[in-house]
C-alpha cells in the first residue's frame, strides 16, 4: 500500500473527500487556497471521529482526545468502501479531560473579566489513538461541520501523543491552525521552524529526563539499567542519562507494543542477570505493567525503579498487588499537580438527564451502574435495564472522580485558559500587536478569527491562571514543572503516592528524609560497578570498559589525591611530601646526623675517645719528654702533631648536629686547616730525618743548618698558611650553606651543607692530597734508613693509612645519600686521624711505658 492509500480508506465518495484532498494536496505542495476549505458544502464525515460532544458559541474551539483505546479492525479488500465500526473499551481518565475543557470553558463563559460578553463553544471528537482518524477528524474541525457550518474551528485543543501532534502540525500548519496539546512531550516539538503552529501546556521530556539524571547523580548511582520505549520518548532519555553526566549504563533494553510480551520478559531477565541496582524505565504504564508481571514471575523484587511521568502516578500500577512485590520504592517524576476549585463537584452533578445528547457520559453511566440512561447509539446491540434516575456520583469513588491529583487534566485545563486569553487578546482591539507606525487600533470579529491572527497573540500570550499561576509560551514550551513522588507500602500491602520534591526548569527540590527506599528503608540504594576510590588513589579505567568500571591505583609517593573518585593524583610541592595515607600533602621532616641517634652517638664516642687517646699521648710525652724516645725524634714537631691530631678529632664534632651557616663554615675549615697541620708536621719530620742522615755525609754537614727549629716551625706554618688562604677565598665567595636535599624522594630530606662551589672543596681536599703523596714519597724514600728506630717507617705506614682513607673515602662520598654522607666524612677524619696516631705514637709510647730499657740513646743508635 503506498503511504497515502491509508488517507483514501478512510474517506467516503463525498464531496468531503475533495476537502481532505485538497487540503493534503496543499501540504504537498499544490497550494489550494483556504477559500476552498470555506466554501465547500459542510458535511459530517461519515467515520468515527464524528462522535463527540458540541455546544455552540460565538466562537467554537476544537478537541481532540483518545477516548476509546480498542480501535475496529477494518478489512482493506477493495471491493467496497471501508465500514466505519465504533471504537470501544471508555477510557476513565481520558474523560475526565474532557470534562475539564467543558468546565473550563464554562467557567470562563462566566467570567466577567475574561471574554466579557462572548460565549466559547466546543466540539469535541474522539481520535480512538488512531493517527489518520486523529487527522480526520482535525480537518473536520478546521473545514466547518454541520454544527458550525459557517465558523471553521480556529484552534484545536489536541494532540494526546507526540507522533499525533507531529501528523497534525504538518497538517494544519498550511492553514496556520495552532495547536494546543496537553501530553506531547517530545523535545523535537519545540522546534518553531519546523512546527510553528505547536503549543504546549505539558513540559517538554528534556526536563523530566534531566531530572532523573540529577537524582542518579545527587545518589551516586553511576550504573544503571534502562528499560526504554523502543521511540524518540524512550532514546531521548537514554542519551540525556548518559550525556556528560558521569553515569553509566549496564544495559539498555527496549519495548516495543507490538511484541510487548517478549520483550518484557528479555527486560525482566537482563535486569535479573545485571548487577546493576537501579533500573530506569521510560515506557507507558500499559508497558510497565507487563514488565512487573515478568519480575514477579521470576522474584525479582531488591530494585530501585525510577519513573517517567508516562507511569509514576499510574493509578492502574499502584493498585496492582503483583506490582507492590515489585516496585515498593519507586521514585519518579511526575506532571506537576493543581487543583481546580469546584471540578470535583462539577464532576458529581454530571447526570445524563441533564446532558441528553452526551454520547460519552451516557456510556460512562452504562458501564458504572448497569443501567441505561436512556437511546444510546453507540451500543445499539446492547440491552440494559431503564435507570431509576437516583443514580448519582456522590459516592462513587474511581479514577473519574478522583481530583485529589489533577496532572494531565489540569495541562487540560491550563490549554483552554491559554486558548482563552489569546482570544481575548485578538477581541480587544489593542493596537499592541500592530505593524510600526501602524496606530490605528483593528478589531477581530467572533465570526471572522483568522486562526492566523490568533496563532501570532497564542506567541504572546501572558497571563496569570485562577490559581496563581503566571503561564506563557516561550516559542511551543511552557516553563517546566514536575512533582518528584515516591511510591511508598501501606499498612495495607498496598502502595500509595507520596510527593517529595519538585522541579522548576532545571532546577531540583528534593526532601531526601521523605523517601522510602526499594528497600523498605532510608537507606540509599548503591548502585555502582566499582566503588568509589578512596582518598589516596586515582581511578584507572580498565580496557574495553564503561568509564565508571575501574580500579582503585594508590598513588605513587609524593603525590595525593583528598577526594574520593579522583581521577588523578596530584605531586606535592617540593617542599613538601605524601603523608602516610597518600590523603594530604605534608611539610618534609628536615633529618640530620645528629647526637642522639646511634650512628650519632657512636661517631661522637670515637672521636671524643681519639681526642681523649691523643690527650694522653700528649701527656706521656710531657711526662717523659726528657727521655732520647722523645727527643730523638723532634719532640715539638711531635708535640705539634700530637695537638693538630686532637684538633681532627675535635672537628669531626662540628659535623654532627643541625646544620646552620655558620657550622657549615666552620666545619669545612677546621677539617681542613687541622690536616693540613698534620700532615705538615709528617712531612717536616720527615724531612728532618732525611736531611740527618744525608748531613753525616761528607761535604754535608751544612744541610742541617737549613732544617734547624726555626726552619721546621716555619716550614709547618708555610704550609698551613697556604690551607688557611685556600679557606678563607673559598669561604668568602662560595661557602657551604644549609641546604636539605629536596630530590631524594622521601618524607625525610637531609639537611646538609651543600656545597655551593665544588671548586673550592676540591682544592682543599687537592692540597691535603698534595701534601699527604709527597709525604709519602719522602717518607718511603727513608724508609731503609740504617736506624734502630727509623721514624720515616713509622710515618710511611701512616701515610699510606691516611691516602687508602681518602682514596676511598671519594666513591663512597659520592655514592651515599643524606646524612650518611656526613657520616662518610666523619668516618674518614676518624679513620685517617686514629690511623696517624697509632701509627706514629703506638711504638714509641709502648716503648716509654712498658720497654723503658729500649728508651736510652745506646739502644736508639744501634745499627
Amino acid at each position: 500500500m503506498s503511504s497515502f492509500s491509508w488517507l483514501f480508506t478512510l474517506l467516503p465518495s463525498s464531496a468531503p473527500s475533495l476537502l481532505l484532498v485538497g487540503l493534503v494536496g496543499r501540504q504537498l505542495g499544490l497550494r489550494v487556497g483556504l477559500q476552498v476549505v470555506q466554501t465547500v458544502t459542510c458535511s459530517r464525515l461519515g467515520s468515527p471521529s464524528t462522535q463527540g460532544l458540541f455546544q455552540d458559541g460565538d466562537v467554537v474551539i476544537g478537541g481532540l482526545f483518545s477516548l476509546y483505546h480498542k480501535t475496529p479492525s477494518t478489512a482493506h479488500d477493495f471491493t467496497h468502501l471501508p465500514d466505519y465500526k465504533p471504537c470501544t473499551g471508555l477510557e476513565i481518565l481520558p474523560l475526565q479531560y474532557i470534562y475539564a475543557m467543558v468546565f473550563a470553558l464554562e467557567e470562563i463563559n462566566h467570567s466577567s473579566n475574561l471574554l466579557p460578553g462572548l460565549k466559547l463553544g466546543y466540539l469535541i471528537h474522539d481520535s480512538c489513538s488512531l493517527h489518520p482518524w486523529a487527522m480526520q477528524a482535525a480537518l473536520s474541525l478546521v473545514g466547518g461541520n454541520s454544527t458550525s457550518c459557517d465558523r471553521p474551528i480556529p484552534l484545536i485543543i489536541g494532540g494526546s501523543s507526540s507522533i499525533a501532534a507531529k501528523i497534525l502540525c504538518n497538517v494544519l500548519g498550511p492553514l496556520s491552525v495552532p495547536l494546543v496539546s496537553y501530553t506531547a512531550s517530545c523535545p523535537c516539538l519545540s522546534d518553531r521552524r519546523q512546527f510553528p503552529n505547536f503549543f504546549r501546556t505539558m513540559a517538554s521530556d528534556i526536563y523530566q529526563a534531566r531530572a532523573i539524571a540529577q537524582l542518579a547523580i545527587r545518589f551516586k548511582w553511576t550504573w544503571i539499567g534502562a528499560v526504554v520505549a523502543n521511540n524518540d520518548y524512550g532514546h531521548m532519555a537514554v542519551k540525556e542519562e548518559t550525556q556528560g553526566k558521569g553515569v553509566c549504563l549496564a544495559f539498555v533494553e527496549t519495548l516495543q507494543r507490538e511484541n510487548i510480551v517478549s520483550d518484557a520478559r528479555q527486560a525482566a531477565l537482563r535486569i535479573q542477570a545485571s548487577n546493576a541496582k537501579v533500573i530506569l524505565v521510560f515506557s507507558w504504564y500499559t508497558d510497565v505493567r507487563e514488565l512487573f508481571l515478568q519480575l514477579a514471575k521470576i522474584n525479582v523484587t531488591n530494585r530501585q525503579f525510577l519513573a517517567s511521568e508516562a507511569w509514576s502516578t499510574s493509578g492502574n500500577l499502584l493498585q496492582n498487588l503483583v506490582t507492590s512485590q515489585v516496585a515498593s520504592g519507586v521514585l519518579g517524576v511526575a506532571i506537576r499537580s493543581s487543583p481546580i476549585p469546584g471540578f470535583e463537584s462539577y464532576l458529581r452533578n454530571l447526570k445524563p438527564s441533564r446532558r441528553p445528547d452526551d454520547a460519552f457520559l451516557k456510556e460512562f453511566w452504562e458501564n458504572e451502574f448497569g443501567c441505561s440512561p436512556g437511546a444510546n447509539r453507540l451500543l445499539q446491540k446492547t440491552y440494559l435495564p431503564p435507570c431509576s434516575g437516583t443514580e448519582s456520583l456522590e459516592r462513587v469513588q474511581n479514577f473519574f472522580t478522583d481530583t485529589s491529583q489533577l496532572r494531565v487534566t489540569y495541562n487540560v485545563y491550563l490549554a483552554v485558559y491559554a486558548a482563552a486569553h489569546a482570544l481575548h487578546s485578538l477581541l480587544s482591539c489593542s493596537s499592541r500587536d500592530s505593524p510600526p507606525g501602524n496606530t490605528s487600533a483593528t478589531c477581530s470579529s467572533p465570526k471572522h478569527i483568522k486562526p492566523r491572527e490568533l496563532l501570532q497573540h497564542l506567541n504572546n500570550m501572558n497571563f496569570t491562571t485562577p490559581q496563581g499561576e503566571l503561564l506563557y509560551f516561550k516559542g511551543a514550551d511552557v516553563p517546566a514543572k514536575y512533582d518528584l513522588v515516591n511510591w511508598q507500602n501501606t499498612p495495607e500491602g498496598s502502595l500509595k503516592l507520596v510527593l517529595i520534591g519538585r522541579v522548576d526548569g532545571f532546577d531540583l527540590y528534593l526532601n531526601e528524609s521523605a523517601i522510602q527506599w526499594s528497600t523498605g528503608t532510608n537507606q540509599v540504594p548503591v548502585s555502582v560497578c566499582s566503588e568509589s576510590c578512596p582518598p589516596g588513589t586515582r581511578k584507572a579505567n580498565r580496557k574495553g570498559e564503561p568509564l565508571c568500571c575501574f580500579d582503585c591505583i594508590p598513588c605513587a609517593e609524593g603525590e595525593v589525591s583528598n577526594e574520593t573518585g579522583s581521577l588523578h593524583c596530584e605531586s606535592c610541592p617540593s617542599e613538601f611530601w605524601s603523608n602516610v595515607d597518600l590523603t594530604a600533602c605534608v611539610p618534609r621532616q628536615l633529618d640530620f646526623l645528629s647526637f642522639n641517634e646511634t650512628l650519632g652517638i657512636t661517631l661522637t664516642t670515637a672521636a671524643v675517645s681519639g681526642a681523649a687517646v691523643t690527650t694522653a699521648v700528649f701527656v706521656v710525652f710531657i711526662l717523659y719528654h726528657q727521655t732520647p724516645m722523645v727527643r730523638a725524634n723532634n719532640s715539638e714537631l711531635s708535640f705539634l702533631l700530637l695537638v693538630s691530631l686532637k684538633l681532627c678529632f675535635l672537628c669531626s664534632l662540628v659535623f654532627i648536629g643541625r646544620p646552620s651557616v655558620w657550622s657549615c663554615r666552620f666545619q669545612q675549615a677546621a677539617f681542613g686547616i687541622s690536616f693540613v697541620l698534620c700532615v705538615s708536621c709528617l712531612k717536616v719530620k720527615t724531612i728532618v730525618v732525611l736531611a740527618a742522615f744525608r748531613s753525616a755525609r761528607p761535604g754535608a754537614a751544612a744541610l742541617m743548618k737549613w732544617f734547624g727549629p726555626g726552619q721546621q716551625r716555619g716550614s709547618v706554618g708555610l704550609f698551613t698558611c697556604i690551607q688557611v688562604i685556600i679557606c678563607i677565598i673559598w669561604l668568602s665567595l662560595s661557602p657551604p650553606v644549609p641546604q636539605a636535599d629536596l630530590d631524594i624522594p622521601e618524607l625525610q630530606v637531609t639537611l646538609m651543607c651543600s656545597m655551593a662551589s665544588v671548586v673550592g672543596f676540591s682544592l682543599v681536599l687537592g692540597y691535603i692530597g698534595l701534601l699527604a703523596c709527597t709525604c709519602l714519597l719522602l717518607a718511603f724514600l727513608a724508609r731503609k734508613l740504617p736506624d734502630n728506630f727509623n721514624e720515616a717507617k713509622l710515618i710511611t705506614f701512616s701515610m699510606l693509612i691516611f691516602c687508602a682513607v681518602w682514596v676511598a673515602f671519594v666513591p663512597a662520598y659520592v655514592s651515599s645519600p643524606g646524612k650518611y654522607a656526613v657520616a662518610v666524612e666523619i668516618f674518614a677524619i676518624l679513620a685517617s686521624s686514629y690511623g696517624l696516631l697509632l701509627c706514629m705514637f703506638a711504638p714509641k709510647c709502648f716503648i716509654i711505658l712498658l720497654r723503658p730499657e729500649k728508651n736510652t740513646k745506646k739502644h736508639l743508635m744501634a745499627r
